[in-house]
């Protein structure tokens, strides 16, 4: 009687292995995809928001003597494309499309006047100062104008944000819109608008105490000596 002989089964090759783990992640990001178009489906397996946040602690208080006298709003189209050498963008790279919307304060710091950087004359009937000349304040991006316009990415990067949840995603086209608006700033005449609407309010608030002529420049002025 001849005994039947046992054939073990055959092992998987390791690029198979690799194979069949792609395709179980595509089947799920597919499923995924499904159940977003599906009316009904996306809200019965939908995740729930809830703030758990602390209070807010206030860490510091700085008295402010500049007077903001102008504000330009700005709004920037980002293009940012990152690239892998030697590796196809279908594979790996990225390319973002993001709306940056922003206002920039222009000031004139009031605090630094000193007593030599104000004349008035013994009738108290002119007054000249010398101020400092206006100056730029940080780039504030405005999220509720701020917006990704649109985001392409390989598949690696695809896969990573699934198994990962970076929330710094997209900093860098946040950083860069920063940096574009503070340049249009320093290149418009936001500064000069601050040191015009400055004098305006200045020869208003001299003239209701009684001073027929305010003269206003702008320079360098005296440091005033604190306590």
């Amino acid at each position: 009687m001849t005994t039947p002989i046992k054939r073990l089964p055959a092992r998987m090759p390791g690029w198979a292995k690799v194979l069949s783990a792609l395709a179980l992640v595509l089947v799920l990001l597919f499923a995924g995809f499904r159940l977003s178009v599906v009316p009904g489906l996306k809200d019965f397996f939908g995740t729930e928001t809830e703030d758990r946040s602390g209070p807010a602690l206030l860490q510091s208080i700085k008295d402010i003597s500049r007077y903001d006298a102008a504000s330009g709003n700005f709004q920037i189209v980002v293009d940012l494309e990152k690239d892998t050498k030697f590796v196809p963008d279908a594979i790996r790279g990225s390319r973002t499309l993001y709306v940056g919307a922003g206002t920039v304060d222009a000031y004139v710091d009031l605090g630094s006047v000193g007593e030599r950087d104000v004349t008035v004359n013994e009738d108290r009937t002119t007054a000249s100062l010398r101020l400092p000349h206006a100056r730029l304040g940080k780039p504030a991006l405005d999220p509720d104008r701020s917006y990704a316009v649109s985001k392409q990415r390989g598949l690696l990067d695809r896969l990573g944000d699934v198994f990962s949840d970076n929330p710094n995603s997209e900093q860098a086209v946040q950083r860069l819109a920063v940096r574009h608006i503070g340049q249009a700033a320093r290149e418009s005449e936001l500064t000069a608008r601050a040191e015009k609407n400055t004098t305006d309010m200045l020869e208003g608030l001299l003239g209701s105490l009684g001073f027929e002529e305010v003269h206003v420049t702008y320079g360098s002025a005296t440091a005033q000596p604190r306590p």
